[in-house]
């Protein structure tokens, strides 16, 4: 009894949950304490290219044999790919690698394609930034002299084993002199680039001198010492800027000279924090060139009559099993529908929580799934009636329809699930995103209706079945 009370308990607090984030499409909770969020999230469900439209990119290693590409570097450029295209506003992207060399990345709901294959192709730039004494905050965009047109006395790219002059970075282009009758314009400060991510050897994080604090360690190469040498033994004191694609990533002050070619960045960085600055630094440009070979706009029409088609499909599915377990299976099957209902609540609150993008063959999983998830229900009460049959009381009969029908139950879905694992792979290593998706959706469903098929179930049945009478009531169980 304790058991049920305990399970009955956590039901009804997790259909509430469901519900409740089932109709809505944000979460927002406030620490009333020092009103800070404690959760802020978008729980709308995402959707797929195929459901929503967008732009789809097929990108290759732009080299010449593709069996020199390395696995890892390809798996880096991807991340770093995708950070771009994050950049850029584009959400719900899914980015895959697709055999030795090749990605294919899809963008949802995109609507300017030309940008998003633009950004793709750029090669990034990390630099180095003299910021002087006035560092600007992170994320925000500079204008570097790297690859300025020459303005006749200062070189477009510095070279990297020039020493940099002190004053380069103090001295904005806004502060020209302007010419008598020449109108005054603001032009953008201009900052000096002390060298370039091609200087960087290795970039490891290290734990810091306080307990629990993390520093980025990095080593330069030769060429890269000198420079770095000669410029912090002369700018000690001043912020030098790490800048990715001309955006500020960090702004640690120089503390002492280093002359040895290794330094530290320090900035109370936190474990996560510090590897992604280590990344950045890692990978400033791509380790893999890339190519477009193929790029298509999808139309979202398609998308919304096959989504329409979909709910359509669900809904008639959904009513018929309905149907058939409250007509077949009687009173216990009419239980099982509502620990059905449970199970669709508790399905789409995981997939706005996760989230997992919705495509057609997603969705199809999904409606696979409402089928499969009275299969084990179907199991049990043939087991239940035959316990009846037997002379068993009606808990002893719950409980042994339960306990020898799990081996049938256990098996059945763990094949479904080693099915679903291949289908992942599979989809994972070609790039096949739909197959991926809809091994997604149906290995999800199969784990949730194994839970309310051995606990909702279960419970809802003794709560409404424990006081009743068998004898009384034979055809409310089919007997």
């Amino acid at each position: 009894m304790r058991s049920h009370i305990f399970w009955r308990i956590v039901i009804g607090i997790l259909v509430g949950i469901s519900i409740y984030v089932d109709s809505i499409n944000h979460i927002t909770i406030i620490n009333p304490l020092n009103e800070k969020f404690i959760i802020n999230r978008d729980t709308q469900l995402r959707r797929g290219l195929d459901t929503l439209g967008g732009l789809q990119t097929l990108l290759q290693a732009d080299v010449s044999n593709c069996n020199s590409v390395s696995q890892s570097d390809l798996q880096v450029t991807r991340q770093i790919l995708e950070n771009r295209a994050n950049a850029l506003g584009v959400g719900e992207i899914v980015m895959q690698i697709a055999g030795q060399c090749r990605i294919v990345a899809e963008f949802p709901g995109v609507s300017n394609p030309e940008e998003v294959v633009a950004a793709l192709q750029q090669t990034a730039l990390l630099e180095f930034v003299d910021m002087g004494s006035n560092p600007l905050p992170e994320g925000t965009t500079v204008l570097t002299d790297h690859d300025q047109p020459s303005t006749g006395t200062q070189p477009s790219t510095p070279p990297l084993t020039s020493t940099a002059a002190p004053s380069a970075a103090t001295t904005p282009v806004a502060n020209a002199t302007a010419q008598p009758g020449a109108t005054a314009t603001a032009a953008p400060q201009v900052y000096h680039t002390v060298m370039t991510g091609a200087a960087l050897d290795t970039v490891t994080v290290q734990a810091g001198t306080v307990p629990g604090s993390y520093q980025v360690a990095f080593t330069l190469k030769s060429d890269g010492a000198t420079v770095f040498s000669d410029y912090t033994s002369s700018h000690v004191g001043q912020y030098l800027a790490i800048v990715l694609d001309k955006k500020v990533l960090s702004a640690p002050v120089i503390k002492t000279a280093i002359t040895s070619g290794q330094g530290i960045i320090e900035g109370g960085f936190t474990s996560a924090t510090a590897n992604a600055l280590a990344v950045q630094l890692r990978y400033g440009s791509l380790p893999v060139p890339v190519k477009v070979v193929e790029s298509q706009t999808v139309g979202p029409t398609l998308g919304a009559e096959s989504i329409r088609k979909s709910l359509l499909a669900g809904s008639i599915g959904l009513a018929v099993v309905v149907l058939f377990m409250a007509l077949y299976y009687r009173l216990p099957g009419i239980v099982a529908d509502f620990a059905l209902i449970s199970y669709s609540l508790i399905t789409l609150m995981l997939y706005k929580i996760i989230p997992i993008t919705l495509t057609l063959p997603g969705i199809a999983g999904f409606i696979l799934s409402i089928g499969m998830a009275v299969d084990a229900n179907i199991l049990i009460f043939e087991r239940l009636k035959e316990e009846l049959r037997s002379g068993r009381t009606l808990q002893q009969a719950i409980d042994l329809g339960w306990s020898r029908a799990w081996p049938s139950i256990r098996d059945s879905n763990t094949s479904t699930l080693i099915t679903c694992l291949i289908l992942y792979v599979f989809g994972n290593s070609f790039g096949a995103s739909m197959v991926k998706g809809f091994s997604i959706n149906l290995g999800l469903g199969v784990l949730i209706s194994l839970f309310t098929a051995i606990i909702v179930t279960r419970t809802f049945l003794h709560l409404v079945l424990d006081n009743l009478k068998l004898g009384e009531h034979p055809r409310w169980f089919g007997l």
